[in-house]
């Protein structure tokens, strides 16, 4: 097994404080949850890519409700701010793909985005998944997400375009302090970007992150393959030093598959050396079975899908 020291150690005081002194679980309970996560992680992980998406509008709460009766593993979530600092449910920087409004996400209100139908363009796009009770489905905050499902879910949360939002990163770790779900062993944080990931860290070094990275083609038609941010060499280039970097202080690496649905950028042995190098490995987005059970006979440690369903069938 990978992970053979935590970097969560045990505590002999009774209990944690709160800002304000209000008392949460025993300290002993929350190491006991933090190592129990960890555990957990060393089996194979179904993350609900922003719910059951690919039967419900994406991040709505019909995807997300479908996805934990599901009993998938985690609820995966890209989180943004608007413009009046609240933390959303919201994968495009652009509001204009899925929902009926125009212009940049961080431009808006909560309030004006509230008044935006984020269901209705799912009917269009997966007219086979249709259903009239989408439309008008809202964009949901952080909070009314965790107040949804609490603790009897775990989050897999992206700090999403961080670059956007200054201070993004102090602000869904204190949504989820405030739900006392880091010490629940209840969170994941994930980001493209390194920076915002230290700083993750840096504000609470108890909840595990996952570096992400997208590999693709140097230049079209060439074979060579780079990472988007450079936080690795690519697939054929890398070495254990680059993994090693990335386990300094994350679990985990969350990776492509293919390049435009065509290229395939990693194999089986990119999976086995960042298991060597104690990283998990977790693929997105897989909806294919076919390509599941590649990952599955890769021992993959995790699957980002929009269709727990199906990956679900070959798990059990």
């Amino acid at each position: 097994m990978r992970f053979t020291q935590s970097r969560f150690s045990r505590v002999s005081l009774p209990f944690a404080l709160l800002g304000g002194g209000a008392l949460l679980l025993p300290l002993s309970v929350q190491a006991d949850a933090l190592q129990q996560q960890l555990d957990d992680l060393q089996d194979f992980q179904v993350i609900a890519h922003r719910g059951a998406s690919g039967h419900a509008p994406e991040q709505t709460l019909p995807a997300l409700e479908l996805a934990h009766e599901m009993g998938v593993d985690y609820l995966e979530l890209d989180i943004q701010m608007t413009a009046d600092g609240e933390l959303v449910a919201f994968h495009d920087e652009s509001l204009d793909r899925a929902t009926d409004g125009e212009g940049e996400l961080k431009d808006f209100t909560l309030e004006e985005l509230k008044a935006l139908d984020a269901g209705s363009w799912f009917n269009q796009a997966s007219p086979e998944y249709a259903d009239d009770a989408f439309a008008g489905e809202r964009i949901l905050t952080l909070g009314e997400v965790i107040e949804r499902f609490g603790t009897s879910a775990r989050y897999y949360l992206e700090t999403k375009s961080p670059e956007l939002y200054p201070g993004i990163e102090e602000a869904l770790v204190e949504e989820l302090e405030a739900h006392g779900l880091i010490e629940a062993g209840a969170a994941v944080i994930q980001s493209f970007s390194q920076p915002s990931l230290l700083e993750v860290q840096a504000l609470n070094d108890e909840v595990p992150l996952v570096q992400l990275v997208w590999y693709y083609p140097e230049e079209d038609g060439e074979e060579r393959l780079v990472e988007w941010t450079g936080v690795t060499q690519g697939p054929s280039e890398i070495e254990d030093a680059d993994f090693a970097a990335i386990r300094d202080y994350a679990v985990g690496i969350g990776t492509n598959l293919t390049y435009e649905d065509e290229l395939q950028v990693i194999d089986a042995g990119f999976v086995e050396q960042a298991q060597a190098n104690d990283l998990l490995v977790h693929v997105y987005t897989i909806n294919e079975e076919d390509d599941m059970q590649l990952l599955l006979d890769w021992g993959v440690d995790g699957i980002f899908t929009d269709f727990p369903d199906r990956l679900n069938a070959l798990v059990e």
